[in-house]
């Protein structure tokens, strides 16, 4: 299990590299984490009450949380990667081994869970409770997107923007989700002193759509290379941004 597996704006990419600012790993192979799961205690929950949490969670427009149960075990899965477990250390909060995060689910009202939140790298993500037939919409317009390999039509130029700004150390802040916004504001000094090592944008090539429907790119600076996933939602913002030095 990958540690980055999580949709989690700030996550770091791999040690000697320029540091990721993302709404998520478009691959399910981002980056190794170097934050470590934090020591919590699991409690036991009747199955009823596990049962309750199934189902599917839309983080995005392109992304869902599927959770699922196996007797006492829940697990989570987020579009494009494998599933991973989850524990209870409340009745309503669970939280990964693999990774530095929980998921608490919320009820609304008290006997109907609506939305779950993934907390993890210190942001809040809110994913509300969808139905298995706009999950399988979801799943579909996703795999449409890796089937075709076609670059979205604003991504080459958000990419530019997004290096331009962190360059600049003004990143144009509105064109992102806010998510994407919290972790690039928090990584800025480091993004810019990485981008500034590795020199100006000389060429960006589209290389082609990850397995989560993100677009990548190849980038030649004055002194070496990067690559840069990116996704843009449906209202035209970049929901997730991953840089990382080396091609």
């Amino acid at each position: 299990m990958v540690r980055a597996l999580l949709l989690a704006a700030g996550a770091a990419a791999a040690s000697g590299g320029v540091r990721a600012v993302l709404a998520g790993d478009p691959n399910g192979a981002a980056a190794n984490t170097t934050s470590q799961p934090t020591e919590r205690r699991q409690i036991e929950l009747p199955e009823a009450v596990l049962e309750r949490y199934t189902g599917f969670y839309a983080l995005s427009d392109s992304a869902v949380i599927q959770v699922t149960r196996a007797g006492s075990q829940l697990s989570a899965q987020l579009t494009g990667q494998p599933p991973a477990e989850i524990y209870p250390e409340t009745a309503a909060s669970f939280f990964y081994k693999v990774v530095d995060a929980r998921i608490d689910f919320i009820p609304d009202p008290p006997a109907q869970i609506t939305s779950l939140v993934l907390h993890q790298h210190g942001l809040d993500h809110m994913a509300a409770r969808i139905d298995a037939a706009q999950a399988q919409r979801i799943a579909a317009a996703v795999a449409e997107r890796v089937q075709g390999q076609s670059a979205a039509p604003a991504s080459e130029a958000a990419v530019r923007r997004l290096l331009a700004g962190i360059a600049s150390g003004a990143p144009n802040y509105e064109e992102m989700s806010p998510e994407l916004a919290a972790a690039t504001r928090a990584q800025l000094p480091q993004l810019r002193a990485s981008l500034d090592t590795l020199g100006a944008v000389q060429s960006v090539a589209f290389q082609g759509v990850g397995n989560r429907g993100w677009d990548l790119y190849l980038v030649h600076h004055e002194h070496g290379i990067s690559q840069v996933r990116i996704q843009l939602g449906a209202d035209g913002l970049i929901s997730g941004a991953l840089i990382s030095a080396g091609p």
